[in-house]
Parts: C-alpha cells; structure tokens; sequence
C-alpha cells in the first residue's frame, strides 16, 4: 500500500463504515469527501484508487463514485469488530502493539524515515489545523512509527488496529474549538516519542508511546 494513501485510507473507511450512503452506494462528492476526512483531494483520490484497485468501488464517468457490487469485506469487518469491542479492548490492543513498534524504531528508523516522522509533527501543528485534519496528521505520524519499525507482519496488525481505531473514536465529542489548541497534550506526547526514535533509545520510545496511549485513551473515558 502506498504509505501516503494508507492514513486517508484508515479516515475514509472509518467515514463509510459510519455514514449511511443512497440506495446505490453512491458516495459523496470528493470535495465533500476531502472536506468530512480534513484531507486535500489529491490525497483521497489515492485512497480511492487503493479501494478501486481492491474492487471495493466503481466509478462513472459523469456520475459519481460507487461502492463495488460485492460487499466491502474490509470495512464490514472493521465495522463488525468495533461495534464488538468495548474501549478497554482498544486501549489494551494499543499497548500490546504501539509500544513495541516504536521501540523498535529507535532502532530501525533511517534518517529519511525519522525526517518523515519530524515532517508530521510540523504537519500536525498547522496553522488553523481542523480536528479532522489533526486526526489525519496523527495517524500519518503513528504508521510512520510503524513503517520504521521495519516489521511487515506488524505494520500488517498495526493497520488494522488503527482502522479499528478510528470507527470506535470517530463520532466522539470535542472540545475546544474547531480543532486542536496550541497546548494539545498529545503535541508534546508525539515530541517526546520522536525525540526518543531520533535518539535511537528504544526503551524511551517504547515508554513514550505507552503514555501516550494511556493519556489519549483516559482522556476519551466518559466523565
């Protein structure tokens, strides 16, 4: 999967497996799309090329973009699971997984891929960032934990526990505005744990990450 598709991708599929489209399966317009996942139409035309090349959707010219004939296997499936899963499964997944990837990107990560991860820290911090545009850049920076680690059977699991992810979190509340607040916690939670993979500290990263998850998942508990 191309690993600039595959955070857009996670948003979209999170999107159709929560919104309920026509009869027909047709999806809204790409500006629509782009505008609802907080991404720029050249980045969700890859996603939607991804689940084209997977037969999971058709286009016509003039018409529109359609969910394939066959069921979406993929997305039915994340869907079925997260309705299954209580938030304690997801957090408990996390911490078996994350931790680990980013220890072992201390120790994996080249110098391109720690440049891409530091990329999507300055991403995340954008000027007017929306939260949908926020979500996008944090899960760009986490599988870019997890492309460093350098495992394909985990990157394999990563994906799908961060599919799982974002259909549990997606209709969740907000506070505080139209998207994050200079002082996000997780903005200096995500420093912490780049800092420690630049640094090559494995352990630091694994601790980092663990944190984080902690810290992200008690502050989406209900009061």
């Amino acid at each position: 999967m191309d690993s600039d598709a595959a955070p857009v991708l996670t948003l979209l599929q999170a999107y159709l497996a929560k919104t309920r489209l026509p009869a027909d399966g047709r999806l809204p317009p790409e500006r629509v799309l782009a505008e609802a996942l907080g991404t720029s139409r050249g980045e969700l035309r890859k996603a939607l090329a991804v689940m084209e090349t997977d037969g999971q959707l058709w286009r016509h010219v003039g018409k529109g973009t359609f969910l394939g004939s066959r069921p979406l296997a993929a997305i039915d499936e994340v869907a079925a699971l997260a309705t299954r899963a209580a938030p304690r499964d997801l957090v408990q997944a996390r911490l078996v997984v994350e931790p680990e990837l980013a220890a072992l990107a201390a120790l994996r990560a080249s110098t391109a891929q720690v440049a891409a991860l530091s990329e999507a820290l300055r991403a995340s911090r954008a000027p007017g960032q929306t939260w949908r545009g926020y979500e996008l850049q944090d899960a760009r920076l986490h599988r870019e934990v997890a492309l460093a680690a350098e495992n394909p059977l985990l990157l394999f699991l990563y994906d799908h526990l961060a599919a799982i992810r974002r259909v549990m979190t997606w209709d969740r509340p907000r506070s505080g505005g139209d998207g994050p607040p200079a002082d996000h916690p997780s903005f200096a939670e995500h420093d912490r744990i780049v800092a420690a993979i630049a640094a090559r500290d494995p352990a630091a990263a694994r601790r980092e990450m663990a944190a984080h998850v902690t810290t992200v998942h008690a502050a989406m508990a209900p009061a």
